[in-house]
């Protein structure tokens, strides 16, 4: 695992903390140790995910999500002392991906950073707002999918999953890679949903005569886009 993580807090202690526990899961850490050397930091060098403290002295959690956000969407992990929702929506309308109240366990600390870094890949498709496949086509910006000429009605689930695949069709996604993407981590999670939405969508593609099954499993691992050189045609 390389992805590379900047932790921010002005407290040697905390930081020294989160990097133990990340490190344990080879993760590269890096600190910084108020909100301007954090914007430098990041302004120089390239990090898949921000660890931010919200209350540090001079330039706090605040100012820092909101002046990243000019620059970078790297994903942004905030922790705070206070569990007010007011400060919660508060970060989010600035930009923050997650919160994490102070005190917190470890272990739940690397499954946010996990989460977050799994959903950041799945979104990384700016750039692929059409997707043209065989008879197959996917437009992000209008939330159609057209197969051999025909508009195939999608649920909003239903299209953010197939999009997901399609965009990256050489990757295997797990049924918690789709829950994360998709649904997030706090809302209802149930793996069974995915495997409901992906049989919906091959039926629904099915009826329009499609030559080849666009989604694959990956037996004991999840799902992944079954472009037509991939066949086989039936699972």
């Amino acid at each position: 695992m390389n992805d590379k993580i900047l932790v921010v807090d002005d407290e040697w202690n905390m930081r020294n903390l989160i990097k133990i526990y990340l490190s344990k899961e080879k993760f590269h850490v890096d600190e910084a140790r108020d909100g301007n050397e954090a914007v430098s930091m990041v302004q120089q060098n390239t990090y898949d995910l921000l660890i931010l403290d919200i209350m540090m002295p001079g330039m706090d959690g605040w100012e820092v999500c909101s002046e990243l956000r000019k620059i970078s969407q790297i994903p942004i992990l905030m922790l705070t002392a206070r569990n007010e929702i007011n400060d919660r929506v508060h970060g989010l309308n600035l930009g923050a991906d997650d919160y994490l109240i102070k005190p917190f366990a470890p272990e739940e600390l690397v499954a946010r950073v996990k989460a977050l870094l799994r959903r950041h890949i799945g979104k990384e498709k700016a750039d692929e707002t059409t997707l043209l496949l065989k008879d197959l086509t996917i437009d992000y910006e209008s939330r159609v999918v057209i197969c051999r000429g025909v508009p195939v009605e999608m649920t909003p689930k239903e299209f953010e999953i197939i999009h997901s695949l399609a965009s990256q069709p050489k990757r295997v996604f797990t049924r918690e890679m789709l829950l994360d993407t998709i649904w997030g981590m706090n809302e209802y999670r149930d793996l069974r949903a995915i495997d409901t939405h992906v049989k919906n969508i091959r039926e629904k593609l099915g009826k329009t005569g499609l030559s080849y099954i666009p989604i694959k499993t990956v037996w004991g691992v999840g799902y992944k886009f079954n472009t037509p050189g991939d066949q086989p045609q039936h699972e």
